[in-house]
């Protein structure tokens, strides 16, 4: 069985609702939701085919400013 991959990112308050618009634009790209609400660090579960297109969004998030410190971790949901 395939598993995700898992990705970390920081992401600033007022870009929230942005990020989260945008990544839910693309159908089936990814999974994301707040993993640490005080420190505002998103999680995202990402399909394995749907990753290049992942990675060049986060990119362009990471140029734009939207998004902070992205990580690619193991997929915490995996025993």
């Amino acid at each position: 069985m395939q598993h995700c991959s898992y990705y970390q990112a920081h992401v600033p308050r007022e870009h929230c609702w942005l990020l989260t618009a945008i990544i839910r634009s693309y159908e089936h790209m990814a999974f994301d939701r707040t993993l640490n609400k005080e420190q505002s660090i998103f999680e995202f579960f990402v399909p394995q085919g749907m990753e290049p297109l992942f990675l060049q969004v986060m990119a362009r998030f990471e140029k734009e400013g939207v998004i902070q410190n992205l990580q690619k971790l193991p997929n915490r949901l995996v025993e």
